[in-house]
């Protein structure tokens, strides 16, 4: 909870790492209006994956989005936004959490020393998939949103597709459990 120094109105807050389309702010504050970005931040001993809830794609994305998994040693770049706790339900809804397809969890993430809790999204019943060219798109776009250094370590952890088509990062493995 934080007090508005302004009016002295107390304003409940939480804080949300993102680690996949919603580091766009435009996005995420299409249905969250509240959403203002805090801190960038590591979520350790997690990587990130691509795929789809039960196998299913996505009617909106048409393909893999991103979800994070325990991988020890691994570690997940992402932002980290202050909203209103009047958001949750629609970040909720935009998670398809009522659908079964997204849990929240409370992490803890790493920034400049600090050790924060937040909520964030992990993908239930995930079937690994490559990530669509839709979503890719909202990628890039949000890729030169950021500061060179964050920049890096977003475009290393995004697996962004290179230019003969193959996914940095994805693997024969991976390809395997999609069939």
């Amino acid at each position: 909870m934080v007090r508005s120094m302004d009016d002295n109105i107390e304003i409940h807050t939480f804080l949300y790492f993102a680690y996949g389309s919603n580091l766009l702010k435009e996005r995420l504050q299409l249905k969250n209006p509240s959403a203002s970005i805090h801190c960038v931040a590591r979520l350790k001993d997690y990587k990130l994956i691509f795929g789809n809830y039960k196998g299913l794609a996505s009617d909106r994305w048409h393909g893999g989005v991103a979800t994070i998994e325990n991988s020890p040693a691994d570690e997940v770049w992402g932002v980290v936004w202050r909203m209103n706790v009047a958001d949750l339900e629609s970040l909720d809804s935009q998670e398809n959490v009522r659908l079964g397809a997204y849990s929240p969890v409370e992490v803890n993430v790493k920034t400049r020393g600090q050790e924060l809790n937040c909520r964030t999204y992990i993908m239930n019943s995930c079937i690994y998939a490559p990530p669509s060219p839709q979503y890719l798109k909202v990628t890039h776009l949000l890729l030169h949103s950021f500061p060179p250094p964050f920049y890096l370590s977003l475009y290393h952890t995004l697996n962004v597709v290179n230019e003969s088509g193959a996914l940095y990062g994805y693997t024969v493995e991976d390809e395997e459990k999609c069939k």
